[in-house]
């Protein structure tokens, strides 16, 4: 028992010095991480539109091309589809008053109307054929020749449809293929590069992505108010047809006779 109590003695006065020399030591915060070493980061680098196109890979040169239909045939259908080009106000005018005033006859008003070409005038020059017949004649005639019209005022009409359609698959190609080249980068590559390979194929995708939809969106914009116009159009287009067969169909032009029967009495 007396040797025993030495002993434990020393161990308690040993103890009490190691717990007194780790309590001097500056040591982490308990519930806080180390923090690692901070590293500079490196500067950002402008890029400019022709690197960033560049930097999305192979799949941006086939959206860049449906970025130039898009924009080329935009501004061909806004001049195509103007109001005074499809429907000239001044030549319907003139050629129903010269029609009602029995100032035209069946040969003159369709060479005015060929002579004219817009189509609201291949549309009138389809009903002059058929002049003095009867109304369902006139307005089958008028009805065919609108059909044909209608389907040119619809051109390319489905290239924008087809590119509001293809642009984002081809930016979904480019996400694909730029993660696939990301994957393989790294499997191939030391620890040290691989979050450059990653950074490097998500970058790609990504331009891809929305090169795609900012390709697509204006082009489906684009198609939908076309598609309005032509709409509007092929129903003015309508209106003024129907107003020609009441002038010339067969009870049309009995009509307009009696009515200037009375005219040339007076006279």
């Amino acid at each position: 028992m007396n040797r025993v109590t030495p002993m434990l003695g020393g161990l308690f006065l040993m103890l009490a010095m190691c717990l007194s020399a780790a309590a001097q030591q500056p040591g982490p915060v308990p519930g806080n991480v180390p923090l690692a070493p901070a590293v500079e980061a490196p500067a950002k680098v402008p890029k400019n539109l022709l690197q960033t196109f560049y930097d999305g890979g192979p799949l941006m040169y086939p959206i860049a091309l449906c970025s130039f239909l898009v924009v080329m045939f935009t501004c061909e259908r806004i001049i195509t589809l103007r109001r005074s080009r499809v429907i000239p106000r001044d030549f319907v005018t003139r050629i129903f008053e010269q029609i009602r005033e029995g100032q035209l006859d069946r040969e003159d008003a369709i060479a005015l109307c060929e002579k004219n070409g817009s189509p609201v005038a291949i549309v009138l020059a389809g009903g002059l054929k058929k002049w003095g017949r009867p109304a369902v004649e006139v307005e089958q005639a008028i009805l065919d020749s609108g059909e044909r019209v209608c389907n040119q005022l619809r051109k390319y009409l489905r290239l924008f449809n087809g590119v509001s359609q293809v642009a984002p698959l081809f930016g979904l190609l480019g996400t694909v293929m730029g993660m696939i080249s990301s994957f393989q980068g790294i499997s191939g590559s030391a620890a040290a590069g691989q979050r450059e390979l990653m950074a490097g194929g998500i970058a790609e995708a990504l331009i891809t992505t929305a090169s795609g939809m900012f390709v697509a969106i204006p082009a489906l914009l684009a198609y939908l108010h076309f598609l309005s116009r032509v709409d509007y159009l092929v129903t003015e287009i309508d209106s003024v047809g129907q107003r020609l067969v009441d002038l010339i169909s067969a009870d049309g032009l009995e009509r307009a006779a009696r009515e200037r029967a009375p005219k040339k009495k007076a006279a």
